[in-house]
């Protein structure tokens, strides 16, 4: 692969995972410049791909926004031919990610044991729903699931309703983020001791530390609940209906309290002993909610958002749907989409990562892959010649040659 510069240039990712854990994981690795060869089953490849509708001309949108930046590789691991290629492929490489069941792996032929006889110095990394540990262990689980187990449902929607899952795949994409900084981390730990390292990864655990403060309510001995947008320990800090849409606004201290109501010409508010403190506020939260509503309804969330967050510099923004989160004058500015060029589409969206260094480049230089659409590349890098590469098509490494895959 070509150099860019940026500071995973040089690392070389196989990525056996499936859905979101570990392919935003790799991801993101890709986009500071690590060369992902996602392994695929052929012919049909990693679920993901299937997700939909939305299809546009057959590929899914959302698969795109976990693929950016990798190369795809169908490999049939039932054939043996096709494990003593992958076994050469990991000779070569310096992270193995998968998130099969735990035991699954092993009964594949891909477990750590056996990877690292082929490569000691290899980061191996098992995402699991529950780890590889525990009497959970061999059980299945999604995102959905793991909301569920791990309070964030209990603490989410309004209160005397039903749980609510967050809108996202929100476990999902916090163990990819997890996944992501450990191996980063045990990249650099090998460079200071040259050896490999094995990563254990659980979404549960995963997610349990993003609690912070609804975990410090329960430390604390008080009950959480579901509030809404409101918050547990500040106020007011939640969305507000004005004339024509949602405004949120974020109290923080006594200082933006008070230029909040000098904004809204409230000056009553922090006179008023309910209001005072933010311990107050928060006992009086329906009240208070009351009291700035009925303000807020007065005028548009555009016009709040002038007199509040620009002329006032108080914390304070509209609640934009989809669409306009992905283009505002503020996205458009940073270049966060951009477009790259398909095989077979022309040119797609492309939501850029966030990390802007000074001195690395970083950024997506390979649109979300074809499935099979490197097979041969991958292992000509190798130094596979063209016969060599016939002979494995013609085994069946890439899938059965008969049937088109």
């Amino acid at each position: 692969m070509t150099e860019t510069g940026r500071i995973l240039d040089g690392v070389t990712v196989l990525d056996l995972s499936t859905f979101v854990t570990g392919g935003f994981c790799s991801a993101m690795l890709a986009n500071q410049g690590a060369d992902v060869v996602k392994v695929e089953q052929p012919g049909y490849g990693d679920a993901i791909r299937h997700s939909g509708p939305p299809f546009i001309k057959g590929e899914s949108p959302y698969y795109w926004t976990l693929n950016y930046g990798k190369r795809s590789l169908e490999l049939d691991l039932k054939n043996p031919d096709a494990k003593e290629a992958l076994y050469e492929l990991v000779e070569e490489t310096d992270v193995f990610i998968q998130n099969f069941r735990p035991g699954t792996a092993e009964r594949l032929d891909v477990g750590y044991e056996t990877i690292s006889q082929h490569n000691e110095d290899v980061i191996y990394l098992a995402i699991s729903a529950f780890g590889q540990t525990g009497p959970w262990r061999e059980r299945s689980g999604y995102d959905l699931l793991i909301q569920g187990m791990s309070g964030i449902m209990s603490v989410t929607g309004e209160e005397g309703r039903q749980p609510v899952k967050v809108g996202l795949p929100m476990t999902d994409l916090i163990t990819a983020m997890w996944a992501a900084f450990g191996t980063t981390t045990a990249l650099y730990r090998r460079e200071r001791t040259g050896e490999g390292e094995y990563i254990d990864l659980g979404m549960l655990e995963a997610t349990l530390p993003w609690l912070t403060k609804q975990a410090g309510q329960v430390f604390a001995g008080n009950e959480t609940k579901r509030m809404g947008s409101k918050d547990p320990v500040l106020a007011p800090y939640q969305t507000y209906e004005t004339s024509d849409g949602f405004l949120n606004v974020c109290i923080l201290n006594e200082k933006l309290w008070g230029e909040l109501c000098e904004a809204i010409d409230r000056p009553d508010l922090p006179r008023d002993d309910r209001f005072e403190r933010n311990a107050d506020r928060v006992e009086h939260l329906e009240e208070l909610e009351t009291e700035i509503e009925s303000t807020l309804g007065e005028k548009t969330t555009d016009e709040w958002i002038e007199i509040i967050a620009e002329d006032a510099g108080v914390p304070a923004g509209p609640v934009y749907d989809v669409e306009e989160a992905l283009s505002n004058p503020q996205i458009d500015a940073r270049d966060t989409i951009t477009e790259i060029e398909h095989p077979e589409l022309g040119d797609v969206p492309v939501i850029e990562h966030p990390l802007k260094f000074d001195r690395s480049e970083s950024g997506f230089d390979l649109p979300p892959p074809l499935l099979g659409e490197h097979n041969r590349e991958v292992f000509s890098d190798l130094g596979y010649s063209d016969a060599e590469l016939d002979e494995l098509e013609e085994s069946g490494v890439f899938g059965d040659p008969d049937d088109g895959s």
